[in-house]
């Protein structure tokens, strides 16, 4: 099932093993691989002097490295931090720097935005340039944007050992990049952190060697109860004006905000929803000019903000009567809270949420009904469940840096 310790490896610290002239590898050292069991990539082990890199490029990837690097820190292991500019605007990047306690990136490569196959490339030359001056003993890479597939793709061709931070997420929807991002990065990567038991069973259903697999819980968690104490409403009344009770909406996957015919029904219902009860939503850029061009702004009870940082977003999250989502970090984090939370999916890699959380998957129809049933006093999910997603509990960053330090 899992791995509590690290996996074996030869004295030199090398992994034992390598490519056939097919690609497929095999253990010279224990003879063949198993069958329907996937090897370790046969990279070349870890550098003796060679430190751990971080990398990050979008405010998910922030919030759960926060955790894992100051983890390390406290154990004395040499590590650097690499931003790659995927999320490059105050508000979407540095804010959480600040706010989290991260140290100062030790290099900003500013990729900046473009399309997947733009982004990736620029990524992927810039990390390639990056890994050879550093010479790492090992990459972390944590979740599934573009910054997570390029950092994979660079180190296991430079034979630069992996870990996966938030392994075995399937949406099993091939459409969302981040699905291809984050199947692909598996495949890739010498260790694998998952945050929940069905992540676990979805890597050992792909032939991902036990060994290799760790299940540590949710380093996301982890920032988020230790900063508990800082989410403070009337802190954030006194920045922003705030209706006395409000849905939260943030919206930002292609999805939703890439086709017009969409946004504009999107846009509806949020009208419709904003008919009953004022709707707050910090607007990401990802989706700004669309729902703009759709007319969001165009009801009084809309209130549009810009991108917040992690404390503010969070605050307003748990100070909301419920959350229209379509983010997965978002439906962790309600999931902690108790805050119903309606994702606008057909599907989401954190089945945790439903059966453990409030979360609940709709379709823009079903908005303005729940909504109307939530200001009725109904439950919806299992928002009722007084227990919380195994190994949710603060301490993901110290297990996952207690087995990186073990190694």
């Amino acid at each position: 099932m899992m791995s509590s310790a690290p996996a074996d490896r030869s004295d030199s610290g090398r992994v034992s093993g390598a490519a056939d002239a097919d690609g497929a590898r095999t253990d010279r050292s224990q003879g063949a691989v198993r069958a329907g069991q996937a090897p370790a990539p046969a990279y070349g082990g870890y550098a003796s002097a060679g430190e751990i890199v971080h990398i990050v490029g979008a405010r998910p990837n922030f919030v759960k490295a926060a955790p894992v690097v100051a983890a390390l820190a406290k154990r004395g292991v040499r590590q650097s931090v690499v931003h790659t500019g995927q999320h490059y605007d105050d508000r979407m990047s540095a804010v959480f720097f600040r706010e989290l306690g991260l140290p100062r990136p030790d290099v900003d490569l500013g990729v900046g935005s473009g399309s997947h196959a733009e982004q990736t490339a620029a990524l992927m030359v810039g990390l390639e340039r990056e890994f050879i001056s550093r010479s790492p003993g090992l990459v972390v890479v944590y979740g599934d944007v573009n910054s997570t597939l390029a950092a994979g793709l660079v180190a296991a061709k430079l034979h630069i050992p992996v870990a996966h931070v938030e392994a075995g997420l399937r949406s099993f929807d091939w459409t969302m990049p981040e699905e291809v991002n984050r199947r692909l990065t598996d495949q890739l990567s010498d260790v694998l952190f998952a945050t929940s038991p069905e992540a676990v069973g979805h890597l050992a259903a792909e032939g991902v060697a036990v060994d290799r697999v760790h299940f540590v819980g949710n380093p996301m968690i982890d920032t988020l109860l230790g900063n508990i104490d800082r989410f403070d409403t009337e802190a954030l009344r006194s920045r922003v004006e705030l209706p006395e009770s409000y849905v939260a909406a943030t919206l930002h996957r292609p999805a939703n905000v890439d086709n017009p015919e969409v946004v504009a029904r999107l846009v509806a219902r949020l009208h419709e929803v904003a008919d009953q009860i004022d709707v707050v939503m910090p607007v990401h850029p990802r989706g700004r000019a669309a729902l703009t061009a759709a007319g969001l702004a165009e009801h009084p009870r809309m209130h549009l903000l810009e991108p917040l940082g992690y404390i503010d977003f969070v605050t307003l999250v748990r100070a909301s009567t419920a959350v229209v989502t379509d983010s997965g970090g978002v439906q962790e984090e309600t999931t902690i809270l108790r805050v119903p939370c309606l994702t606008l999916r057909p599907n989401t890699e954190r089945p945790v949420t439903i059966t453990h959380g409030s979360n609940r998957l709709v379709v823009d129809s079903e908005l303005p009904g729940l909504v109307s049933k939530l200001l009725a006093g109904e439950r919806l999910g299992a928002s009722a469940v007084a227990d919380v997603p195994p190994l949710w509990d603060g301490h993901a960053g110290e297990r996952i840096a207690t087995i990186l330090a073990d190694r």
